[in-house]
């Protein structure tokens, strides 16, 4: 009998760590799903597919059309919107299909998300696999799930009436808030991972989470270029329109309103996002080496910084290549990997969530 009470903490243990690697798991999937729907969803704004689709059927929109009769009355409706009249008129109902399926598979992407989000959790929910404190978290990303939902049909409804396209305003907080629902799952997959070695100091805490939050600000400039097309001009770098800091930055009144409806200003302010991250990742890898030489959050700090420095790299080459499809793809996706790499820097850096074990210890 006294075996068997010595041996019952260590099962527990072994338990929670079994169940940790299965939620961890499933979280790392619904992290790939995210990352493709993100990508189907630069896709599809590249290729101007995203108003293709003028209702928002959660349910019925499941099923695309199935015979000639459901396409021509899919495409009249496209034919409606200022979209068609003035960039499209004529198109053929070939080239309407091409448009249609990306948007449709980027929605079909959507309500996967929120499938492999809901049933796994619901199971491991029943199965009583989630750690007390941990559904409220993993609750709260499910509800931001839905939000994205209706913040999609926000950005679409912008380009319905009076536009050609849909609102920067309105795709950089789609774009943001995927990345915000990315952010939050990584963090709570990283927090249930094994970590090698204690906590880093608060300092070093601090300027990791700061890095995180300049990758998520620097995906938000970025949605606000691609709602511009801002960075179809000024393709040249290291100068833009011939200057390090070009003029006619405040031409619009008041002078915020560049910031965010000057295409000009808003490439040369994503610019200076990429650099000041740029220099931030560096001096991160420089200090954490000084304070802690040869750790695991040294080497991560380390790695953080090349990620940043290639994805610069495809920004400008992005740039001065004119934006072709595969190399903005390119940097929309790497820039998911960085700020997913931050946040996982971040995350580590704390160290693992205690276990349920060790909780009842110390209580």
């Amino acid at each position: 009998m006294a075996a068997i009470t010595a041996t019952a903490p260590f099962a527990a243990r072994d338990r929670d760590l079994h169940n940790r690697a299965l939620v961890r798991g499933w979280l790392y999937v619904v992290l790939v799903v995210l990352s493709a729907l993100v990508l189907v969803g630069g896709a599809t704004r590249l290729t101007g597919s995203g108003l293709s689709i003028t209702e928002w059927r959660p349910i019925h929109g499941v099923i695309p059309p199935l015979n000639d009769a459901e396409w021509q009355e899919e495409f009249q409706r496209y034919q409606q919107i200022p979209q068609y009249a003035e960039l499209n008129k004529g198109m053929s109902i070939e080239a309407f299909k091409s448009i249609f399926w990306w948007e449709w598979v980027h929605r079909i992407l959507a309500r996967s998300v929120g499938v492999v989000f809901a049933l796994p959790l619901l199971f491991f929910w029943a199965t009583r696999r989630i750690e007390r404190g941990l559904g409220p978290k993993l609750a709260g990303i499910l509800l931001l799930g839905g939000l994205q939902g209706a913040i999609g049909w926000w950005m679409v409804a912008s380009g319905l009436v009076e536009r050609v396209s849909v609102s920067q305003y309105r795709l950089a907080t789609h774009l943001t808030f995927a990345a915000l629902i990315f952010t939050a799952t990584m963090v709570v997959a990283r927090g249930l991972a094994p970590h090698s070695e204690p906590a880093a100091d608060r300092s070093t805490q601090r300027f990791a989470g700061v890095i995180a939050l300049l990758a998520l600000i620097q995906i938000y400039l970025g949605g606000l270029v691609a709602g511009l097309h801002a960075g179809l001009s000024y393709n040249t770098w290291p100068l833009m329109d011939g200057q390090l800091v070009p003029s006619d930055l405040l031409l619009l009144k008041p002078a915020w309103l560049n910031v965010f409806e000057n295409p000009k200003t808003v490439q040369f302010v994503h610019r200076l996002g990429a650099y000041t991250l740029f220099l931030a990742a560096l001096w991160h890898m420089i200090v954490t080496w000084r304070r802690q030489p040869g750790t695991t959050h040294a080497r991560r700090a380390t790695l953080l910084f090349l990620l940043v420095l290639v994805q610069a790299s495809i920004g400008i080459g992005t740039l001065l290549m004119q934006v072709p499809l595969h190399m903005a793809l390119t940097h929309q996706g790497f820039a998911l990997i960085v700020l997913g790499f931050a946040v996982a820097h971040w995350r580590g850096t704390k160290g693992a969530y205690p276990l349920p074990t060790e909780i009842a210890v110390r209580s």
